[in-house]
């Protein structure tokens, strides 16, 4: 008979299982076609967006020290997760090109699979970025499947180099400035993201005496997976499972930055002079407390805390009042659809970030060295 405490536990944890529905969803629209094809982006954007505006707002708060003894049903989330979207992406990619392909039209495909680039990116990078901020290599590993699916396994280097350490700094690359719209910010950071991840890893590698070519770079790694990746879909697929293995991973990445995009929106540390800024606080974060779509994200949303204490597993990470950090809105899915359109973010988000500055910084009077175009410093 199984413990009533851990009965009670796995019930607690329930709510962030909810990606794991997507999954049916995506057999749905490959198995039976036509219409069924959108229903991925309509379930992740316009579903839990009407969610949350029905479930209302999750703001209380675990115990920040439980033991992760007591986490199991929550870690189990995303070690489940990487063999399930490994098992999801193929399959799709094996009915798609072979069996689907009777009936299945070349749009509805393309459309099926950007669902695929949704799923991949909203729950697989998301899920990547919990495992990414573990100790355990086990969960790290599947942390870099999970990126290479998509080939963004950069991102690992990227964010915990470079984003966490200058965040809301020139130095970082997805801080979105005050007025700059996605569709600069997206090509930008494609190319300078990669870049900054590369260039973390050689100067640490130099720092030790080594070569960016030494093996212990984990770009290494990060190319034999995606190479792996890409032959999979191959042999699987063809050259139209190539495409569509790069179609989808296309989606996933511009989900990404969507999400990174809004996350720091116009939110700056202040400059202490000599190249220094203040220690990251939660107000240097946009926090969402809509619940449905933390359940989605699993706490992504509550990024305030996230930034403040890295090493926090997402059950564990604390909501903030508007007294504490700047709130969003509305959540995560709705936010990534107004961004989209730029004259209608800014008109949502512009008068938060002043508000967000006259709050915390009433004695800055000059905001146009924050609000240049967010171009990495010079080392």
């Amino acid at each position: 008979m199984i413990p009533a405490d851990q009965v009670a536990r796995f019930r607690r944890a329930l709510p962030f299982w909810m990606s794991f529905l997507l999954v049916p969803v995506a057999v749905l629209g490959a198995l039976a076609g036509g219409w069924t094809v959108v229903l991925l982006p309509v379930v992740t954007w316009y579903v839990f967006t009407l969610l949350d505006m029905l479930l209302g707002l999750y703001t209380e708060n675990a115990d920040p020290a439980t033991p992760d003894s007591r986490l199991t049903w929550y870690r189990a989330i995303t070690l489940v997760w990487a063999p399930v979207q490994f098992a999801l992406l193929y399959g799709m990619i094996w009915y798609a090109t072979g069996p689907g392909n009777a009936h299945l039209s070349p749009l509805e495909t393309i459309v099926l699979f950007f669902g695929v680039g949704v799923v991949t990116g909203t729950v697989g990078i998301n899920y990547s970025h919990e495992l990414m901020h573990q100790k355990d290599r086990g969960e790290r590993f599947l942390g870099d499947v999970l990126l290479a699916m998509v080939l963004y396994s950069h991102f690992r280097s990227e964010h915990l180099m470079v984003h966490h350490r200058y965040v809301g700094t020139p130095r970082d690359p997805v801080t979105a400035r005050l007025g700059e719209g996605f569709h600069r910010f997206f090509p930008r950071v494609l190319r300078q993201c990669w870049h900054s991840a590369f260039r973390a890893e050689a100067d640490r590698l130099a720092r030790k005496g080594h070569a960016w070519t030494d093996p212990r770079n984990p770009f290494w790694r990060y190319w034999a997976l995606q190479a792996f990746m890409l032959l999979l879909a191959v042999l699987i697929g063809g050259w139209a499972g190539l495409g569509l293995f790069l179609w989808q991973a296309f989606v996933a990445v511009w989900q990404l930055e969507l999400v990174n995009y809004i996350e720091h929106y116009g939110l700056t540390r202040k400059h202490l002079g000599g190249g220094r800024y203040e220690h990251v606080q939660p107000r240097h974060s946009w926090n969402a407390a809509h619940r449905a779509s933390n359940w989605l994200l699993i706490n992504l949303q509550r990024h305030s805390d996230h930034h403040y204490k890295p090493d926090r597993r997402f059950p564990l990470l604390q909501n903030y009042g508007a007294d504490e950090a700047p709130q969003l809105p509305h959540g995560y899915p709705l936010m990534t659809m107004a961004a989209m359109v730029p004259r209608l973010w800014r008109r949502i988000m512009n008068p938060r970030v002043r508000r967000w500055r006259q709050m915390y910084y009433p004695e800055i009077t000059d905001w146009r060295p924050y609000d240049k175009a967010s171009n990495p410093m010079p080392r």
